[in-house]
């Protein structure tokens, strides 16, 4: 695990804290690696994930002098080697948190750009500081931001295409109303507003939290018939095995 993150539990509640306050959480390949290890090795008996943001930011994007698509030595690396190491590793951490068996929450304050906007779209919850501003600014180097795009799938259309189009930082209000974030706090309750959240998640049966996580990911693909035809195996599952 990176020092630059912190994974923690308090009962079932797990958090994942990104720790370089210094330069706003700006993200580094070891931490993407470091970030996917803590996801996946949840343990069973886990019920909800936080993750979260030391210091003013909650993440300002991935570290540029840390980028190995920067090359060494004037030769540019092949573009199986950028997806090797840039695109596969940042989307198999988004894959990681989407499929985490139980429900994930980011908790945003301050800067949420680029990777941390993603990050923040990638959670099935996002609560948001009313001082907290969110960007996708990968356009500013004509670099078409399709790996967060990726994550941010559950965002309005509209929405991210203004993102990403025009580069601006909105703020908060802005991210609510086209869906990146789930609800807007005063910036000085963020962290019991979250304490809330996360008493009443873990107080729920696991088999319960589980089957709703499960239901969410799956029946948007699916038919009306095939949505209510699941929706009732669900609840039966979960009923039948007390």
């Amino acid at each position: 695990m990176s020092d630059y993150v912190k994974a923690s539990h308090e009962g079932a509640a797990w958090r994942i804290e990104l720790n370089r306050p210094d330069c706003g959480n700006l993200v580094t390949p070891e931490m993407i690696g470091a970030l996917t290890e803590a996801v996946k090795n949840l343990p069973a008996d886990a019920k909800v994930l936080v993750l979260t943001g030391k210091g003013d930011d909650f993440c300002k994007g991935r570290d540029p002098a840390a980028a190995p698509e920067a090359g060494s030595g004037g030769k540019l690396p092949s573009a199986l080697q950028i997806r090797e190491k840039v695109g596969n590793p940042v989307v198999g951490l988004y894959t990681a948190i989407k499929e985490s068996p139980v429900p994930t929450i980011a908790a945003v304050q301050g800067a949420a750009h680029g990777f941390g906007a993603a990050l923040t779209g990638c959670c099935d919850i996002a609560l948001a500081g009313e001082g907290s501003r969110f960007r996708l600014p990968e356009m500013t180097k004509g670099l078409p931001p399709t790996l967060a795009l990726n994550a941010v799938d559950r965002v309005s259309a509209k929405g991210v295409a203004y993102l990403v189009y025009s580069t601006a930082e909105v703020d908060a209000r802005a991210a609510h109303a086209m869906g990146l974030v789930s609800l807007l706090v005063p910036d000085g309750e963020l962290q019991s507003q979250l304490g809330k959240l996360v008493a009443t998640i873990t107080s729920q049966p696991l088999d319960a939290v589980r089957a709703v996580k499960e239901y969410l990911k799956y029946s948007p693909f699916m038919d009306p018939r095939g949505r209510a035809d699941y929706a009732a195996s669900v609840i039966a599952g979960v009923l039948s095995s007390r």
